[in-house]
């Protein structure tokens, strides 16, 4: 038995118990990029790691009700750890391709590394009962209510099945996925077509992407440091949709001021760059730590922008001259984004969306004087989610009559009262609600 093996998935459940606090227990969950990378460093499988952490947080409620339902009595709070480590089992029987035999074996070692030595043969039944049971798990699963069936706390599904009744099953689906790699190609550099051939060189299979002219959609995912050119700022990691934002503003002059106000990574700052070279492009974000990211990404693509760390909201920050255009990639629930970051299901509560729904409207109304008139502003979100979406801009537009919307050039995802909504797919752009105004006067 390889107990690297056992510590792999012991340190999963170490980390998932982070993650994914007990229900009823009064913390909250820290995200999987907060947790993972250290866990990363000190594993002797960090892919494996990685795997199995978002994969029992991409199935959770699954593999909760089917382990909890072989279990002759709940596990206590104390054994908050060996209940995870059950599901990093089962979820290793019915999502991997891991041999059955090493997947129980090394789970049942793992039990023995959080040192609860009397639970290897609960653990190995429990396991192995399981697996014999494993033709049947579907049909099981399929008789569940809508939660455990899709893996969506309950108040999600009802919320995005209210919002979007004939692509709720589609949506759900799509955020279990496993999420496409795109890529921006940075084409002050190089063109699209160009580096479609140095990939092609390499034996990478690719293709354009449909809705921006900048994107490409790998078969699969790679390391990007061996993508030709990556380091070099030849290319970026972007999904397809994420790409429309800057991809919305009209052309832009030499010289025009230009507002990213809640910029960190700093993805579509670069990108506003690539597009607007010469322009004067200040980059906001309220979190020190995640502005150094924008600094990383322009060094390496040899942009160049202004980076602030400050709240957009507040005040202090504006030196008085209006902006030409402002993109806000307002904070949002990210329930666009779900397939990338599964763990933010059981993060977020009901009660939060009303809240994000006040901070964007906040956001909004601190922002709209600093655009001149004629500029333009585009308010984005990662979110499939009315509240933070199209009635946001419904209402912030009937309070600003000298808000305009303005419709994109391309009518890609569903046409909204205010703004358009991408809704994510199997294999398509992630889930996203862009909304294009032009300052009138």
């Amino acid at each position: 038995m390889n107990a690297h093996g056992g510590n792999v998935r012991a340190e999963a459940a170490r980390l998932l118990v982070e993650v994914l606090p007990a229900p009823g227990e009064n913390r909250g969950g820290k995200s999987l990029s907060e947790v993972l990378p250290p866990a990363r460093e000190r594993s002797c499988d960090p892919p494996l790691l990685q795997e199995i952490a978002y994969g029992v947080c991409r199935y959770y409620n699954e593999l909760s009700w089917l382990v909890n339902r072989r279990l002759q009595k709940p596990l206590g709070a104390k054994d908050r750890d060996l209940e995870l480590l059950l599901l990093v089992g089962l979820f290793q029987l019915t999502h991997t391709r891991i041999p059955d035999h090493a997947a129980i074996a090394e789970t049942v070692s793992a039990v023995r590394m959080l040192k609860k030595d009397w639970a290897t043969g609960l653990v190995n039944a429990v396991l192995r009962r399981l697996q014999r049971e494993r033709d049947g798990l579907a049909a099981e699963v399929a008789s569940a209510s809508d939660a455990v069936r899709w893996s969506h706390p309950q108040w999600l599904v009802d919320m995005i099945g209210a919002d979007w009744p004939a692509q709720r099953d589609a949506i759900l689906a799509a955020n279990n996925a496993r999420p496409p790699f795109c890529l921006r190609v940075n084409t002050r550099r190089i063109s699209r077509d160009e580096y479609l051939a140095q990939l092609r060189a390499e034996g990478l299979d690719a293709e354009p992407t449909a809705l921006s002219p900048d994107g490409i959609r790998m078969a699969q995912a790679c390391d990007v440091y061996t993508l030709p050119g990556f380091a070099a700022g030849l290319v970026s990691v972007q999904d397809e949709a994420a790409q429309l934002c800057a991809l919305l503003f009209p052309p832009l002059p030499a010289g025009a001021r230009v507002l990213d106000a809640c910029a960190a990574p700093g993805g579509k700052t670069a990108h506003l760059a690539e597009r607007f070279p010469d322009t004067d492009i200040l980059a906001l974000d309220i979190d020190e730590r995640r502005a150094r990211r924008i600094h990383d990404t322009l060094d390496r693509l040899a942009l160049a922008a202004r980076v602030q760390v400050a709240d957009a909201a507040g005040e202090g920050w504006w030196d008085g001259v209006p902006f030409d255009a402002i993109l806000v990639d307002a904070p949002c629930s990210a329930t666009g984004v779900l397939r990338r970051h599964p763990d933010g299901k059981w993060l977020r509560k009901k009660g939060d969306i009303a809240k994000l729904a006040r901070q964007q409207r906040t956001l909004l109304e601190a922002l709209w004087p600093k655009l001149r008139p004629g500029g333009t502003l585009v308010y984005a979100t990662c979110s499939v989610l009315r509240d933070e979406n199209e009635r946001v801009m419904t209402a912030f537009v009937a309070a600003h009559p000298d808000a305009v919307a303005e419709p994109p050039e391309q009518a890609w995802g569903t046409d909204c009262e205010q703004g358009r909504q991408l809704l994510p797919t199997d294999n398509g752009p992630d889930g996203f609600f862009l909304c294009r105004l032009r300052r009138a006067g």
